[in-house]
């Protein structure tokens, strides 16, 4: 079992960056790859970014590549999300989320979800 918590989110204007952190507790995050997922007002939870155990294998969704990186640091069982050039569109409740098996793209493949930070893009 691992709890993650999600830190970071807040108010930027359009062109701006965030950089958002989720820490895990419990067990070692080493063991999950991690993910990131963002929901809208009105909208469905969509994947953002992925990453593997490593760090070798990273994914992205199209509408956030060559914006926003994913990072980990597994001695501070911490994982990151680096958005620049942010967007109105960007905003929403950017949530992190665990799995015991390979790096993907699936939200059902997660297991573990920490319970979202706000990010809002003004234009």
């Amino acid at each position: 079992q691992v709890q993650l918590v999600e830190s970071g989110g807040g108010l930027v204007q359009a062109g701006g960056s965030l950089r958002l952190s989720c820490a895990a507790s419990g067990r070692t995050s080493s063991r999950y790859a991690m993910g990131w997922f963002r929901q809208a007002p009105g909208k469905e939870r969509e994947f953002v970014a992925c990453i593997s155990r490593s760090s070798i294998t990273t994914y992205y969704a199209d509408s956030v590549k060559g914006r926003f990186t994913i990072s980990r640091d597994n001695a501070k069982n911490t994982v990151y999300l680096q958005m620049n050039s942010l967007k109105p569109e960007d905003t929403a409740v950017y949530y992190c989320a665990g799995t015991g098996g390979l790096a993907t793209m699936k939200e059902y493949d997660f297991d573990y979800w920490g319970q979202g930070t706000q990010v809002t893009v003004s234009s």
